[in-house]
């Protein structure tokens, strides 16, 4: 290893969850050499400071990582901790994506105030999410639901609905996991019925390209098999030029070493999915992305992305 630094600086959102995902790697680091001095340093970015809009309206990307970036291209920070599906598939100049971890279960939950599953809701229940994704299959499931924007940390969230503000919230299951509120999720929803966010359920650690001792460093929490799936899944949001702003979703395994990746591209009412899955070589995921992309745009979904973002493409 060269030259090694007195302390290491990871730069992380201050919500409980980001601030868990920032400890657990920095637990993972001392491990490995308990003489190196590791700090956090909390950073509010865009996406924190606006909680009275939804994300789809805020616009842009990197809501949640651009400031942190900033500080790690300043040399403020070592290395940035990031949920991967904050994470936009074009990184600034200078730097990568040195690891990304072995997953978490990538599967979204319901929980509903009175411990209904999905399908025995009530005519016209009212349930809370921050995505569009999730909005598109709700409503694609059945119409009927009434469907209100939901931001705000975990514990947030799971205030309003005991508040009586929701029949029902939709949360990815990995942070509530992590959190330690299991007890909470009512019940997980396969991907069959609610297909997850692109690199949902695993970190991603961010570094400068040129700084060796860091990358290094993380290099040994790099978990093979996820970074090929969630590269895949990156491959397909890149090629449809996808935004917060459109319902895109796409999740990747390997099986028999071969990746299977499914996607879906659909309208924010719901009416419209388009939904297909390739398989391909583990050692390219990025051409599986990219087929799959291919695939979707030509059933149908370059028309609905034409709509949201002008003929252009994604802005």
């Amino acid at each position: 290893m060269v030259e090694s630094k007195k302390t290491i600086r990871i730069g992380t959102r201050g919500s409980k969850l980001a601030l868990w995902q920032a400890e657990w790697v920095k637990n993972r680091l001392k491990e490995s050499h308990p003489h190196i001095r590791v700090e956090l340093v909390k950073i509010k970015t865009t996406g924190d400071k606006i909680l009275d809009a939804p994300l789809a309206k805020i616009g842009g990307k990197g809501l949640f990582v651009k400031e942190i970036e900033e500080a790690l291209l300043s040399g403020r920070v070592d290395l940035a901790v990031h949920s991967m599906k904050d994470v936009p598939t074009l990184l600034p100049e200078g730097l990568h994506l040195k690891a990304i971890t072995k997953r978490e279960d990538p599967r979204d939950v319901l929980v509903s105030k009175d411990g209904r599953p999905l399908k025995e809701l009530p005519q016209g229940a009212h349930i809370g999410t921050s995505s569009l994704r999730r909005q598109c299959q709700l409503w694609h499931i059945r119409e009927d639901f009434k469907i209100s924007p939901l931001r705000g940390n975990l514990d947030t969230r799971l205030r309003k609905l005991s508040e009586g503000l929701y029949d029902a919230i939709v949360l990815a299951g990995a942070g509530i996991r992590r959190l330690g509120f299991e007890d909470h999720i009512t019940e997980y929803l396969p991907a069959e019925l609610m297909l997850p966010a692109i690199g949902q359920g695993a970190l991603g650690i961010e570094t400068r390209v040129d700084d060796v001792f860091i990358n290094e460093l993380v290099a040994p929490l790099n978990h093979g098999e996820t970074s090929t799936c969630v590269r895949a899944e990156r491959a397909f949001l890149e090629r449809l030029e996808g935004g917060c702003q459109v319902p895109i979703a796409a999740h990747a395994r390997v099986e028999n070493n071969r990746l299977k990746l499914t996607g879906l591209v659909g309208t924010t009412d719901g009416r419209t999915i388009y939904r297909d899955s390739v398989e391909g070589e583990v050692d390219n995921p990025e051409r599986v992305g990219r087929e799959l992309a291919e695939r979707l745009l030509g059933m149908g979904a370059e028309r609905i992305l034409k709509e949201l973002y002008g003929s252009k493409g994604a802005g």
